[in-house]
């Protein structure tokens, strides 16, 4: 798989993951409130923590999948025209090193 595909289903999927784990925390504090058992809403707390830390991490994997395509991108775009730049000189070298001769003199 490619680090493109990597990014592009990690980061959707860990904001999602991540939201659904603030949405159960909420439900665990409302559970709290509503006098159930402390058993229910710290079980449901723990689960909302998983979800919550789970979405982080794939977030934060997908934004390290970003960035290395940034740097790759960023890495050939400068061989590129480092490759320009000793194509240009080095023609240019064999251009002026040549001397041609006038078709008009004669050795």
């Amino acid at each position: 798989m490619s680090t493109r595909t990597k990014w592009m289903i990690l980061a959707p999927f860990g904001l999602l993951l991540f939201s659904f784990g603030l949405t159960v925390l909420s439900q665990a504090a409302h559970e709290r409130r509503v006098g159930e058992p402390t058993q229910v809403w710290v079980v449901l707390g723990l689960y909302s923590l998983a979800l919550i830390n789970g979405g982080l991490i794939m977030f934060g994997e997908a934004l390290r999948f970003r960035i290395l395509l940034h740097i790759r991108r960023e890495t050939r775009r400068s061989m590129r025209q480092l490759i320009r730049k000793i194509n240009t000189k080095s023609s240019a070298k064999s251009k002026s090193g040549k001397k041609t001769k006038s078709p008009t003199k004669t050795d």
